[in-house]
């Protein structure tokens, strides 16, 4: 079992920064992926940034490369999304999640089904 628990989101103005956090507890996730899901209200949820958690490897949605980044703290078990230059659009609930990958060199998965653990999600709201 792997526990993840979100924290860091809130309500910024158009243009700000803010740093989500997952903070991970129970198996070693030496063999697993953490990813940063988000889901509007009505929408589908999406993959926003996802690390492979022994080589670092990272896989970012089109929509926030440049903008969101995904890293790790392997003596923490904390994962981060940095966030930068929000949009009203970035606005949705932000999941932390994970899955035991198969393969180091495999591909990261982006499809929330292939995820086995969740956190709880945090609200991340950017007014315009």
């Amino acid at each position: 079992q792997v526990q993840l628990v979100e924290s860091g989101g809130g309500l910024v103005q158009a243009g700000d920064s803010l740093r989500l956090s997952c903070a991970a507890s129970g198996r070693t996730l030496s063999i697993y992926v953490v990813g940063w899901f988000r889901q509007a209200p009505g929408k589908e949820r999406d993959l926003v940034a996802g690390i492979k958690w022994s080589t670092a490897d990272t896989h970012y949605a089109d929509s926030v490369k440049g903008r969101f980044t995904i890293s790790r703290d392997t003596a923490g078990a904390m994962v981060y999304l940095q966030m930068h230059h929000l949009e009203p659009e970035d606005t949705a609930v932000y999941y932390c999640a994970a899955y035991r990958i198969g393969r180091l060199w495999d591909a990261i998965n982006t499809a929330p089904a292939n995820y086995n653990y969740w956190g709880q999600g945090t609200q991340v709201t950017v007014s315009s």
